[in-house]
Formats: structure tokens, sequence, C-alpha cells
């Protein structure tokens, strides 16, 4: 990547500092205002950037299987096991994809066969996410997939018909308030719970803690919301959106907690999210060059802890006739 080359997290681009290391596609800000970006991942051939690199999924996996709220599952495992069940077992959609990773997290969590139905725009991904999938449920029951490409805006009740639950990871920020209530309508008509995971929060801790911290925390805050995206608002407006439908909500916090064993991740968070503040002020520039650099250094010594703030959302809408 040259030093005029762009890069991006959650969805978006963003230009690389001059002199930066190579950031992975993924590893930085928002989309382009009126794209989304969750669900068009990747090069199709028609001079789109690409968004998201299986690198990048790869490198956040395992920080965000250990951020997941485990608190949620057993409400939901209550929800899954009583009537309406269908005989064949679960019938889970995982809106925007990626590789896959939250049905590896989350099918070995979950007892009984169940077939997932994987969405995303991006076909590589998609490809990523079938090859990888799990086999078996928690008590060993079967687990089978199948891939859709597909838009969370046109996602309705219709194409929820028969599903047990809906599935996302790190999407809910980069949607809409418009594309949320679209999601939870669509969720309430067919009747199933939603587990909506790793929304970003707009809060991060780093150590030690420095005089530019909250003025990078609020630049990248704002640049989350560009283009109508909701940002560290999603959750708020999601839970509010659910319960307009009669759902039960609960939120639990879902950290990154990243240490000297997340180096790797460290370095292209902190990259981006750097990145993205400069983009939204670029009077911060100046300073935020030696910021970066600081911090850096700090995270290849071993010495730099973070604590990247994310919510998880469970919507437990009220079953409807037919529904699973």
């Amino acid at each position: 990547m040259t030093e005029s080359a762009t890069t991006t997290q959650h969805g978006g681009t963003v230009p690389v500092p001059p002199g930066s290391r190579e950031v992975i596609p993924g590893a930085g800000p928002a989309p382009r205002p009126g794209e989304r970006a969750t669900l068009r991942l990747r090069d199709t051939g028609d001079d789109e950037p690409v968004r998201y690199a299986p690198e990048w999924l790869r490198l956040r996996e395992p920080a965000d299987a250990t951020a997941r709220s485990y608190d949620l599952l057993d409400p939901l495992r209550i929800r899954l096991a009583n009537p309406p069940r269908r005989a064949d077992g679960l019938v889970i959609h995982d809106i925007g994809c990626g590789t896959g990773s939250m049905g590896r997290w989350l099918a070995p969590r979950l007892d009984g066969a169940q077939h997932w139905v994987l969405h995303d725009r991006d076909p590589y991904l998609l490809h990523f996410a079938a090859v990888a999938s799990p086999r078996s449920a928690a008590d060993g029951s079967h687990v089978t997939v199948e891939t859709r490409r597909g838009d969370v805006a046109r996602l309705t009740s219709d194409a929820l018909a028969g599903a047990s639950l809906v599935t996302a990871s790190a999407l809910l920020d980069v949607l809409t308030r418009e594309e949320v209530g679209a999601l939870a309508a669509a969720c309430a008509g067919a009747g199933c719970p939603a587990l909506l995971t790793l929304s970003v929060a707009g809060r991060v801790e780093l150590t030690e803690p420095h005089p530019l911290d909250r003025e990078i925390t609020e630049a990248f805050n704002a640049h989350q919301r560009r283009g109508g995206l909701l940002g560290p608002d999603a959750v708020t407006v999601a839970a509010e959106a659910f319960a307009e439908h009669g759902a039960t909500v609960r939120i639990d916090p879902s950290p990154w907690r990243l240490g000297p064993g997340e180096a790797a991740l460290t370095e292209q968070w902190l990259r981006g999210w750097v990145g993205a503040a400069v983009e939204e002020r670029p009077e911060l520039a100046a300073r935020a060059d030696g910021y970066l650099a600081e911090r850096l250094e700090a995270c290849a010594a071993g010495e730099l802890r973070v604590a990247v703030r994310h919510s998880d959302l469970l919507a437990l809408c009220r079953p409807v006739d037919g529904a699973a």
C-alpha cells in the first residue's frame, strides 16, 4: 500500500497517514454516505474498493469471541427450547456474516440440529464462511449451512419466514435508523429473536491515559455517524425499535480487552481509529501523528492495554403463528 492509499474500518475508506505501515482493509472507518458497507464488502468488478479483507476478519475473530456476552445465551437458549419449535431443528439467519465467525462461535453453544443461512453481499467472503462453518452443535447434532447474497435493506419478514433466530456481528453501527427499523420489523414480523453483537459503544480506554484520548474518541465517533449512520448510537436505537414491536430487549457489554497477546490487532485498530479521527477533524493531524507513534511504540513494547467498548443486544420478539 502506498502513502496515498486508503483503508477501512467498520466499512469505509480513510487515507492512510503518510509513512504508515500497511493497514489491512477492514481496520479503518465508516462507509460512503448511502452505502451499506458491511454487506458490500469486496471488489465486485465495478471499481468499488475492498471493504473487508478476510485477514482483518480473522485477526479480530479471537477478540470478538472473547468479548461476546455469554450472559445472553441462557435467555436465548430458553426461548429456543420453548415451542413453537421446528421438528427439524433451528434455522438461524446470520446477516452480514463475513467469514462466518458468528456461526463458529454460536453454533457449538446451542443444542440441537441447526441450519444456518449466511447472508452477505460478498461472494468471496460467503465462500470462506461456508467452507469454515461448524459441523456440529453443543450436543453433537448436525449443523448445515447455505449462503445467500443479500442486502439488509431488503430484508423482510417473508425472507425470515420459518427462522428460529437472526444473528449479526459488528453490523448495527454501520446501519441507518431506517435500516435498523426495517431489521426490527422483519424479525418481529417473523416472530424470531435477534442476537446482535459487538456494536461500537463510542468509548475507549487506553493505558496510560493521554491528553488526546478524548479528542480522538470524539472525532472517531463523529466519523462513525457520517452519512446518517448510527455509529455509537446504534444499540440505543435498535433497542427502541425492537421494543416498539413488543420485543423484550436486553443489552450487555462486550468489550475488546487488548493486551500484549493481541498486539497485531491493537496495531491495526489504532491505525484505523486515529485515521478516522483525523479524516473527521483534519486539524488534529499534526498532534495525532505523534500520538499514534507513541501508542504504537507502547504496543510494540507490550506496554499498551486497550478496552474498546461494544454492546450486545438480545431482542426476544413475540412468537407468531408458524414461527420457529
